[in-house]
């Protein structure tokens, strides 16, 4: 009790200081993200820097907080019924691109008056970056399942254990942030296999700058949590690797794909609704094979977010943590990016995945396949004016870039809610 007691303690003086990246800045100590470090010595003057940060990111540890705790008890049905005007709303944005996009939207702004409007909920999308929510939650579920009493020592296991990247982090062209707290030296790059990192650093690198090496590592280690259970904390480089190397791949692969959907599962989100079924690197595909296909919806990802509000993603402490984890504001993109949203504060994971085939003689590029051209975006909006609500929004738009339009749809969107 006396540790909780001194970690509540240091968590409400954290409040003093504001945040300018996707873990807020106060953060650093609690966490151990290095870059945190830097951006705190910004924010103090002692190193300039012209990055313009919206006000919507200037919130602190205990500025975030989750929605729906007074409604724990409260079913994901209850929150997922249509509003008939706010549903006629919704349905007008989209016009002759209805059957290429879908959208769950809930307005939690006023909690005896929830509204809820979705659009083809349940059509399934190749979920990109937004599959590494899943692999998330695999994280926290199996930190929960070795320290089920101590959520102290689950946070000291993500800031103390450092792990090595090995073939699983390469081939991603995301640059990570690595900053020298000693030198004050800051490099942007990709992901080397020699590069060591702890737990919280390799989670902050897979959803602040969707690094696709992080998300594999990140899993590899829920999975090796799950293996190890409790002797995972001490559990070596070299045992880790004779594991890989010595057990089936089969065996792996199962145990792979049950750690990041089981979870879902226990969530009440179907397998058609949201799962994974392949790592994030090639060189993850050294030890552990693809199974079952990525999909994800809407609703899917709705229900989590209404649960995650809830407190009931693995429990109140882990959900409330993933929030802090979805934070956006170093550089806001796509549906973040909206202008509407600048003074809000915007939890935010984005993801896409495009397909060309160039023998058509067709235009096909960058995030404009011919193909395949999904692009999705999961954020939950707070408004200082306490205007708060949660989309998640996918579409499969050829050939066009639809960043764009996604950026339309949230001030549209935005404009709808606060009227």
């Amino acid at each position: 009790m006396k540790k909780i007691a001194y970690l509540l303690a240091f968590i409400f003086i954290a409040s003093a200081f504001t945040t300018t990246t996707i873990y807020p800045i106060d953060g650093y100590e609690y966490t151990g993200i290095k870059r945190l470090k830097r951006l705190e010595r910004i924010k103090n003057g002692e190193i300039k820097d012209n990055t313009v940060i919206p006000p919507g990111a200037m919130k602190s540890m205990m500025d975030i907080q989750l929605n729906l705790l007074t409604n724990v008890e409260d079913s994901v049905g209850y929150f997922l019924k249509p509003n008939e005007k706010f549903q006629k709303e919704i349905n007008g944005l989209f016009g002759s691109l209805s059957k290429n996009y879908s959208i769950s939207v809930l307005d939690i702004t006023n909690l005896d008056s929830i509204r809820y409007a979705e659009k083809n909920p349940l059509a399934g999308y190749q979920p990109g970056s937004v599959g590494k929510i899943a692999v998330l939650v695999a994280l926290f579920e199996q930190l929960a399942n070795i320290y089920p009493d101590s959520y102290e020592d689950r946070v000291a296991l993500l800031k103390g254990k450092h792990v090595k990247s090995g073939v699983w982090g390469l081939t991603d062209t995301h640059t990570v942030p690595i900053y020298d707290v000693e030198k004050n030296v800051l490099v942007k790059r990709q992901v080397i296999a020699s590069d060591v990192f702890s737990l919280f650093e390799w989670a902050d690198h897979m959803m602040s700058v969707s690094n696709n090496g992080a998300a594999s590592i990140v899993w590899r280690e829920a999975l090796l949590m799950a293996a190890f259970g409790d002797k995972y904390p001490a559990l070596t480089e070299e045992e880790a690797l004779n594991y890989f190397k010595t057990t089936p791949k089969k065996e792996l692969t199962d145990l792979g794909n049950d750690v990041v959907n089981l979870p879902l599962r226990k969530l009440g989100i179907t397998s058609d609704e949201w799962r994974l079924g392949s790592f994030f690197t090639g060189g993850a595909n050294t030890y552990v094979g693809d199974k079952g296909g990525s999909t994800g919806t809407t609703r899917g990802l709705m229900k989590f977010l209404v649960q995650m509000e809830q407190g009931k993603v693995v429990d109140t402490k882990s959900s409330l943590e993933m929030k802090r984890l979805m934070y956006m504001t170093d550089r806001r993109i796509r549906y973040a990016q909206s202008p509407s949203l600048k003074e809000a504060a915007v939890y935010f994971k984005s993801g896409s995945l495009y397909k060309c085939d160039r023998s058509k003689g067709e235009a096909c590029g960058k995030y404009m396949g011919n193909v395949t051209n999904y692009m999705n975006s999961v954020a939950i909006v707070e408004h200082t004016d306490n205007t708060c609500y949660m989309v998640v929004l996918m579409s499969n738009v050829l050939r066009k870039n639809s960043a764009s339009d996604h950026m339309a749809l949230a001030s549209s969107i935005d404009k709808i809610i606060r009227k």
